[in-house]
């Protein structure tokens, strides 16, 4: 398996334990290699969910460029909604678990299509 792989089958395995949620492995799988290189980078594939800056490039530059959603005050309840799925507890939260819990939330799906 290649280092890709390994780190989507660490995705899907906190999608199951962490979030108690079936994942869909050809999204999860998309949603990873969207991320391109920064799965790699330990600061990058991980979301600080306490920060309020990191939280507002998710929304900024996931749920709007990425997902064309309108900006709105939902687009931070669904973030806050997918910390809350993930655990706030939990620190190190992947960021393509984070980002795959925000399609599903939006019914961006079609967007990985």
């Amino acid at each position: 398996m290649s280092k890709r792989d390994d780190l989507i089958a660490a995705y899907a395995a906190d999608l199951r334990e962490k979030c108690k949620v079936e994942p869909d492995m050809a999204l999860l799988t998309k949603v990873a290699i969207g991320l391109g290189p920064a799965i790699y980078n330990n600061d990058s594939s991980t979301v600080a969910g306490s920060e309020a800056s990191e939280l507002e490039t998710i929304r900024k530059n996931f749920l709007m460029k990425k997902l064309g959603l309108p900006d709105g005050p939902e687009l931070m309840s669904g973030i806050d909604a997918a910390i809350e799925t993930y655990g706030r507890s939990n620190r190190s939260k992947y960021r393509a678990v984070i980002y795959y819990l925000l399609a599903k939330h939006f019914g961006r799906e079609s967007v990985y299509a």
